[in-house]
């Protein structure tokens, strides 16, 4: 009778094998070696298979929503592939597809129908494939011009920064893109710790299959004014793409992202230089407090603000740095660590950015986010001059990227540049394509030296206001590590 364990373990190298498009596999032996003696490592292989999901972008009648969609190139005869974006309904509609990487392709949307998306990818668009959603609002409570990043689906999300005080909208907007129902609990943590939810419906939500839910969160909490709170997303069943949608009075309207995971160090990249008024919130989840050490990350090097050096957080409670006008007419990066490397609590954090002043104010934020790694992209940038704005942070040490600009939506050549970023610095460019029209993507790719930070600050002004967003780049694992297996398979079933 043969034995279970071993059949299991070949069934699972036939998974790989499929998943990956391998045709081959060495498996290592009992000693670490494959059949030909030499050390077994883990194959990168490109991921074969993306999913993305993007919020309901608006509300409002007047709202002018932009997709674009962008995969890196592909090597010549690498396959084919496809990529849709639909509505995030049982009866979707696709509303953008791509069939062809290196090329940026967008769509438009009017008015408050403009739906939540769910995407795929695969083949040759798969690796690296990411979507954005621009929305433009001239007049009204929502005015200003709000832009993220369509995610994938997870499970655990923060968002410090969120508030729940008079003048203000926080909509949590959460996305199924899956066949079964998603189960979502939603925590505030203010000044002194976890708001109580008394009244408020914050356990247990249900988001039904291939659909979307908006909960403003000052629903969760009646009466409580929590100027600045830090929102716990998570799921007990299923998986959800999850985004903050801000409206402030008299200050405008932005999407707040997910800050990356709680770390001993943070990097937040990006702030503008004519930023009015920057406010840091920070939150540490675990049962240990947290000294940090408070740095900008400027052109000509990293300083420490005068007055504004350290912020102490307490263990399960949220704290605010006010950093006025940090920037000082040069854009930056904020650099958070522990001020004793000895006692690194991990923590969470976002700045509000504020630019303009009285009537003309508009509102952004930027979240804590990872290094771009080996490769990361941001789509839907504007030719227009001193529109599309590039930040590039290297916190530790000095590393050297690769900027490549897409062709537009419309046409154009790609474009390409090396940057060499000096640790402790902030550059900044505004790459576009050779003669493009129409929106196109941004790559940033890691040649050398320490990780590397960015962010992109897309301008589109009207009436006299300053409106803008931030967006942070991120590594887009567009490969995966494929364990080799033995071609010999006779050592796995005997």
């Amino acid at each position: 009778m043969k034995q279970r364990a071993p059949l299991t373990l070949a069934a699972v190298t036939a998974a790989l094998a499929a998943l990956t498009g391998i045709a081959a596999l060495t498996a290592p032996a009992a000693d670490g070696k494959t059949a030909d003696g030499k050390a077994a490592t883990a194959a990168r292989m490109p991921v074969e298979r993306s999913l993305l999901v993007c919020p309901g972008p608006s509300s409002s009648d007047i709202a002018e929503t932009t997709y674009t969609s962008f995969t890196p190139g592909a090597p010549a005869g690498e396959g084919k592939g496809s990529a849709r974006l639909l509505g995030a309904t049982k009866d979707a509609k696709p509303v953008l597809e791509a069939k062809e990487p290196g090329k940026a392709v967008g769509a438009t949307a009017n008015g408050a129908d403009a739906p939540a998306l769910t995407g795929s990818a695969d083949g040759v668009l798969a690796p690296g494939w990411t979507a954005q959603l621009t929305t433009k609002v001239s007049v009204g409570r929502a005015r200003g011009v709000l832009g993220v990043g369509c995610t994938a689906p997870g499970t655990d999300f923060w968002f410090p920064a969120v508030s729940t005080a008079k003048g203000r909208e926080d909509y949590v907007h959460l996305t199924n893109p899956d066949d079964a129902a998603a189960i979502v609990d939603i925590k505030l943590f203010g000044p002194d710790g976890l708001a109580k939810s008394e009244g408020g419906t914050s356990e247990n939500i249900r988001v039904d299959p291939k659909s979307t839910k908006t909960v403003l969160l000052s629903s969760l909490v009646p009466g409580a004014q929590l100027a600045d709170a830090t929102a716990h997303v998570t799921t007990r069943a299923g998986r959800v793409g999850a985004s903050v949608q801000v409206a402030e009075e008299g200050v405008g309207a932005d999407w707040l992202p997910a800050s990356t995971d709680p770390a001993g160090s943070l990097v937040l990249p990006g702030i503008p230089a004519d930023a009015a008024s920057v406010r840091l919130v920070a939150f540490v989840p675990g049962e240990e407090d947290a000294d940090l050490k408070v740095r900008l990350a400027a052109p000509g090097g990293a300083i420490s603000p005068a007055g504004s050096e350290q912020l102490h957080v307490k263990a399960g409670m949220t704290a605010v740095l006010d950093l006025k006008d940090l920037t000082r007419g040069e854009p930056g990066s904020l650099l958070l660590g522990p001020a004793d490397a000895k006692k690194a609590a991990p923590v969470v954090a976002a700045v509000r950015v504020v630019r303009g002043s009285g009537a003309k104010q508009e509102l952004g934020f930027v979240p804590a986010a990872g290094p771009v790694g080996t490769r990361a992209t941001v789509a839907d940038n504007r030719p227009d001059e001193n529109t599309t704005l590039l930040s590039l942070t290297a916190p530790a040490a000095d590393a050297k990227v690769k900027v490549t600009a897409s062709p537009g939506t419309g046409g154009g050549e790609p474009a390409s540049q090396e940057v060499t970023v000096k640790a402790g610095t902030t550059q900044t460019l505004s790459p576009a394509p050779a003669g493009g029209k129409g929106s196109y993507a941004l790559t940033v790719e890691t040649l050398s030296g320490g990780p590397v930070h960015a962010a992109r600050t897309l301008s589109l002004p009207a009436e006299g206001i300053a409106m803008f967003t931030v967006q942070t780049l991120s590594d887009d694992h567009s490969t995966v590590a494929v364990p080799r297996a033995a071609q010999d398979l006779s050592v796995l079933t005997g």
